[in-house]
């Protein structure tokens, strides 16, 4: 799947990078919700990790597309910021050998099949300190049409995080996207370790 993103990213045709943060977590920021060091996994070419690091926080961009992690780190240079960016594999950050206060997930979770995501939870597991928060961001199964990622339901997240996790909540959120209408239909949850 990564040879996909990285082709994505290297064509210039990811849908999904719209070249600025998307509404949702810029949203989260203005309000407080992030605290401490910040683990941005799935991060594309960073936008997410650049717009908190400007705002003063300390972060750590991950992803699977080479790509993608050139281009967030040119982005850092040209822009003077302090983001960190490295190339790494979402279902394995206990490899970093590092702990988040908040972890921000924007349209990773729901690339997952149903038999993928208890990976990917022990994966966050493992880097998200104690009380620590995560932000999942993933298609909706209101989302019409069966193009692009897994459409998840309510039901997926809470099950995919129902050991060792408390959801603070979910509610509808919206994509925006280079695709269609330039929107799609979302969840936004809040997750506790």
């Amino acid at each position: 799947m990564d040879e996909f993103f990285n082709q994505a990213y290297l064509e210039g045709t990811a849908r999904w990078d719209i070249g600025r943060p998307q509404g949702e977590v810029a949203a989260l920021a203005e309000s407080g919700e992030f605290e401490g060091r910040v683990l941005d996994v799935g991060c594309g070419t960073g936008e997410h990790a650049l717009y908190l690091s400007k705002h003063g926080y300390e972060v750590l961009g991950v992803d699977g597309a080479e790509a993608a992690i050139a281009l967030a780190r040119q982005k850092a240079r040209d822009r003077r910021l302090r983001a960190g960016f490295r190339v790494w594999d979402a279902l394995d950050l206990a490899a970093l050998g590092e702990s988040f206060d908040t972890v921000l997930d924007v349209g990773l979770f729901h690339t997952f099949d149903a038999d993928e995501r208890p990976a990917y939870v022990a994966s966050l597991s493992a880097v998200v300190a104690p009380g620590g928060r995560v932000f999942v961001m993933c298609f909706s199964e209101n989302e019409p049409g069966d193009d692009g990622p897994y459409r998840v339901t309510q039901a997926e997240i809470r099950d995919a995080f129902a050991e060792g996790w408390r959801i603070e909540w979910i509610r509808p959120a919206t994509f925006e996207a280079r695709r269609g209408d330039g929107r799609a239909q979302a969840w936004l949850a809040k997750i506790r370790a």
